[in-house]
């Protein structure tokens, strides 16, 4: 990521963890709403500004100004978002009517970055998202197409089944990115997905392969136990 470009979604105060910063409420409310919205008058800056002002409850004069700089010096260097054409405007300087005005969409990396982020909805839409992501990253993806066919259809399968772990993955592999430890998240990159998150899923490996290799009826005993305990 170049620097200057840092994403703050998962920015928290120092002295409070628990809190997300200013920024990182922002910068997450501006890929949530993109995400969202489907009509391109409702992404401009302006829109934007408007719909998470009345989150706030501040004016969207107030928030414009660091809207404008969220996009234009962090989530579009970053390649978080992308300019998605112009709309025409009938009012206003006259370059401004010829030019338009810009509406935003999410590139690959914000759709991975979406789909982990709770502002974005219920968990089934946000798996939503990440399905989107990974037909673009298997479309983008010059690397060995077995592995990759191999572990988009296990993130699928386990996206209805056990999506709280698959946004576990995710999550360390966006902030991994962030932490500059991988160079773009744009597609899945299976070396390095390995290499982030190989270290974080020692028990959920480890409750698995006890699975394959239970008998039935130890397996029923297994089941009991996790719902008397959950």
């Amino acid at each position: 990521m170049k620097r200057g470009s840092h994403i703050a979604i998962f920015d928290t105060f120092k002295t409070h963890q628990a809190k997300s910063t200013r920024e990182s409420k922002r910068q997450r409310g501006i890929i949530a709403h993109i995400a969202l919205e489907k009509d391109p008058s409702g992404k401009t800056r302006t829109s934007i500004a408007h719909i998470l002002a009345k989150k706030y409850g501040i004016a969207w004069q107030n928030i414009y100004s660091a809207i404008f700089k969220d996009l234009d010096e962090v989530l579009i260097p970053a390649k978080v978002v992308k300019e998605g054409g112009r709309l025409p405007i009938k009012r206003g300087p006259k370059a401004l009517q010829i030019e338009g005005i810009p509406y935003y969409e999410l590139t690959n990396t914000g759709l991975i970055i979406a789909s982990t982020i709770e502002e974005t909805g219920d968990i089934r839409l946000r798996m939503k998202l990440l399905e989107t992501y990974l037909l673009n990253s298997n479309v983008n993806n010059t690397g060995n197409n077995e592995n990759n066919g191999e572990i988009n259809d296990g993130i699928l399968l386990l996206s209805r089944y056990a999506p709280s772990f698959i946004l576990k993955i995710i999550n360390e592999y966006i902030m991994a990115y962030n932490r500059g430890e991988i160079e773009r998240i744009d597609r899945l990159d299976i070396k390095n997905l390995k290499k982030v998150i190989s270290n974080h899923i020692t028990i959920e490996k480890e409750l698995v392969e006890a699975c394959m290799v239970l008998s039935n009826d130890k397996k029923e005993i297994l089941k009991n136990f996790i719902e008397k305990i959950s």
